[in-house]
């Protein structure tokens, strides 16, 4: 499985759910995860998708972590499995 197959099921399922995963593309800061997640009842964390096995970056996990100080959840997904957990954390809407 590739990491844009990944992404698009992450998508689906978060759009499926009413919300939003907006993808991040930022020229003032490096290492932002690749999607900030919008969820009914001001629910919001940010995803970092990858392949199978796939690993964050240096760069991106200094940048998970300012997230993360902020406040906010960060998560490294790579399977299916994995989105199906970190949207589950969220229950239903």
């Amino acid at each position: 499985m590739t990491e844009k197959a990944i992404e698009n099921y992450f998508k689906t399922e978060i759009k499926k759910r009413g919300g939003l995963a907006v993808k991040l593309n930022s020229m003032s800061m490096s290492g932002l995860p690749d999607r900030m997640v919008l969820l009914p009842n001001s629910i919001i964390f940010f995803a970092e998708l990858k392949r199978p096995g796939g690993k964050a970056r240096p760069l991106q996990l200094a940048t998970h972590r300012i997230l993360e100080n902020l406040g906010f959840d960060v998560y490294v997904i790579d399977s299916k499995e994995q989105v199906k957990e970190v949207i589950n954390k969220y229950g239903s809407f």
